[in-house]
C-alpha cells in the first residue's frame, strides 16, 4: 500500500486539518480501570507476582499519535476504535510505541532468563551483590513435574507418575533448603555476598522493574502467551495481558486478540497448496507437497514441521490435507 493511500485511510478517521491549529491544553491521559489496580500485586506461581507501578498513555494516545499530521481530529469513540484496528491490521508500530508501562515483578531466576532475552525494555533488577538474596524459591507440587517432549527439544508433554512426582518434590525441597542453609552460613562467616550467592538454585526468586512500550509489550505477549511457551512465563504473560493490558488499552487489546493472537497467516508455499485445494486439483496439491519436501515420492507425509503447521491451520478451518 502506498504512503498516499495510507494517508487517505487515516484521513477517513479524522476531521479536515486546520491551516493554523490552536494548541489545546493537555492533560495526562488517565485510565480509571488501570488506576484501580495501580500497585496491586497479581499472584503468579507459588510466590511470584506482577504489579503496575506507573503508565503513560492510553488508547487515546495512540489515536493522537496517528493523527498528529491532521490536528486534534475527531473524538468519536467508534472512529478511534476503527483507526486502532486499522493500525493493528496493517502492522503500523510507531503509534503503539507512544504508550509505556512499568511493572514490578517477582519471578524465578530461570524464568527471568527467558524474560530478559526480550531486549526491548528498560530493566533494573534486584542485586544479590548488594543485598541478601530473596528467601523464596519456586516449588513444584507432586503433580506438576512435566515430561520432556519427544518431538520438541524445548517443550514438555504430559506429567510424571504420582510416585515419581512425590520423590522429585521431596528432593527439591531438600535441595532448596540445603542451598539456602549453605548460603546463609557463608554470609554469617563474612563471605562477600557476590560470592556467597553462587550456588543458589535457579528456582530462587528475583525482582525487577520492567518498563516497556506497548508495541514491544504486545510482541512479548504474542510469543509468551502462546500455548508452546514454557508454562511459568506463560502464566506471567497471561496475567499481564488479560488483567492489565486489557484494562489499560481495551481497544488495542481487542484488536490484538482479533488480528494477532486469534488470527492466522499463510506462507507462499501454503497459499499455493491451498489454491490448488480450492480449485479441486488434488494431484497438483500433492505434487506441490512433494516439491516442498513435505511428502515422499510415494506421497506419504514426511517428518516436516512446516507441513505439520500447515495441517494444523487447515484443521482450524475445518479442512483436511489433500494427501
Amino acid at each position: 500500500m502506498s504512503a498516499e493511500n495510507q494517508e487517505s485511510i487515516i484521513k477517513e478517521y479524522t476531521e479536515s486539518p486546520e491551516a493554523n491549529p490552536v494548541m489545546e491544553s493537555l492533560e495526562r491521559p488517565k485510565v480509571a480501570a488501570l488506576d484501580e489496580i495501580l500497585g496491586k500485586p497479581f499472584k503468579v506461581l507459588d510466590d511470584g507476582f506482577i504489579r503496575v507501578i506507573d503508565y503513560m498513555g492510553s488508547d487515546e494516545s495512540i489515536v493522537q499519535a496517528a493523527r498528529v499530521s491532521y490536528g486534534k481530529g475527531t473524538k468519536k469513540v467508534h472512529e478511534d476504535r476503527g483507526l486502532i484496528r486499522y493500525l493493528m491490521r496493517h502492522h503500523h508500530t510507531t503509534p503503539f510505541e507512544m504508550c509505556e508501562i512499568k511493572f514490578h515483578v517477582r519471578v524465578p531466576m530461570d524464568c527471568w532468563r527467558q524474560w530478559i532475552r526480550h531486549r526491548m525494555a528498560n530493566v533494573n533488577e534486584y542485586s544479590t551483590r548488594y543485598s541478601v538474596a530473596i528467601d523464596s524459591a519456586q516449588t513444584t507440587s507432586e503433580q506438576e513435574w512435566r515430561i520432556q517432549a519427544s518431538g520438541n527439544r524445548q517443550g514438555s508433554a504430559g506429567f510424571a507418575a504420582d510416585a515419581e512426582g512425590k520423590t522429585l518434590t521431596e528432593k527439591e525441597r531438600y535441595l532448596q533448603s540445603l542451598a539456602r542453609e549453605i548460603y546463609d552460613e557463608r554470609l554469617k562467616m563474612g563471605i562477600a555476598r557476590e560470592q556467597a550467592r553462587k550456588d543458589l538454585p535457579l528456582s530462587t526468586y528475583t525482582e525487577a522493574y520492567w518498563k516497556v512500550d506497548l508495541h514491544n509489550l504486545l510482541h512479548f505477549l504474542y510469543l509468551r502467551m502462546d500455548a508452546h511457551a514454557q508454562y511459568e512465563i506463560r502464566r506471567y504473560a497471561e496475567i499481564m495481558g488479560q488483567e492489565i493490558v486489557a484494562k489499560w488499552c481495551p481497544a488495542v487489546w481487542e484488536a490484538f486478540m482479533d488480528y494477532r493472537v486469534n488470527s492466522n497467516s499463510f506462507t507462499r508455499l501454503e497459499m499455493e497448496v491451498l489454491t490448488a485445494m480450492t480449485q479441486g486439483d488434488k494431484e497438483k496439491a500433492i505434487a506441490l507437497g512433494k516439491s516442498f519436501n513435505w511428502l515422499s515420492d510415494a506421497g506419504e507425509p514426511k517428518k516436516n514441521r512446516e507441513r505439520a503447521e500447515f495441517e494444523d491451520k487447515l484443521e482450524g478451518l475445518g479442512l483436511k490435507a489433500p494427501w
